[in-house]
């Protein structure tokens, strides 16, 4: 199977390769240049590989939750690129492509995003046996200290709410996990991963069903709630 991935939904602008067995990646760190670097990004992985886009068998795409632009350029770009090509489209969860960033072991994990304006993206899964996730309950926008945890003896943590909501998160899971990291993003290696096992399952779409999740409508905060 050839198989491009693409994911923008947060800060790291990341693009995947499944050829084959291999599966080859780029990823920067590179706010509001996503839109310059995603198609470059594909081209080279494409030509490393030694492959043209017309022998892609599909396109998978991380549809949110994350930054609004972010999340409408992936899928933008996925869409695109699969209606020109004649792809069927698998989407899958920014979030649940964070999760697979946490060490693969037996603790739940809770991969968590800054959502700005004081609030987080945030949704817990356990592994399974084939290397994909179970999700403990549903992702959601909610402030770190609102948030509900399902019981777990113990946790990792990953994404970027971490590194802002630190104290909360830990008052809400009740113990100190067992590994958290605030430096880590959705990788499009981790998509295409997920993306496989859809495709071999027959949950590929056509291109104008690929939808993004936002979570929430609201953009920034009104002046008042600035405090202005």
């Amino acid at each position: 199977m050839n198989l491009l991935a693409i994911e923008t939904a947060t800060e790291a602008c990341s693009v995947a390769l499944v050829h084959g067995e291999d599966v080859v990646a780029r990823t920067e760190l590179a706010p509001r240049r996503h839109a310059e670097r995603v198609l470059p990004m594909a081209d080279e992985l494409l030509a490393e590989a030694g492959i043209s886009r017309h022998a892609l068998d599909g396109i998978a795409v991380g549809r949110g939750p994350g930054a609004f632009t972010g999340v409408r350029l992936a899928v933008s770009l996925a869409q695109g690129m699969a209606m020109a090509l004649d792809l069927p489209v698998v989407t899958i969860s920014s979030l649940a492509a964070l999760a697979l960033e946490a060490p693969e072991d037996d603790a739940a994990i809770l991969a968590v995003i800054d959502a700005r304006m004081g609030e987080i993206y945030a949704v817990s899964y356990r592994r399974d046996d084939n290397g994909g996730l179970i999700a403990l309950d549903e992702e959601r926008v909610c402030t770190a200290e609102s948030l509900q945890l399902p019981q777990a003896n113990t946790w990792h943590v990953v994404g970027t709410g971490w590194a802002t909501y630190a104290s909360a998160l830990r008052e809400r899971l009740g113990i100190d996990p067992r590994s958290a990291d605030g430096a880590r993003y959705p990788q499009a290696r981790h998509v295409a991963t997920l993306a496989v096992s859809e495709f071999k399952a027959g949950r590929a779409h056509a291109p104008e069903l690929a939808l993004p999740v936002y979570l929430r409508d609201k953009v920034a905060l009104t002046l008042a709630e600035q405090g202005r």
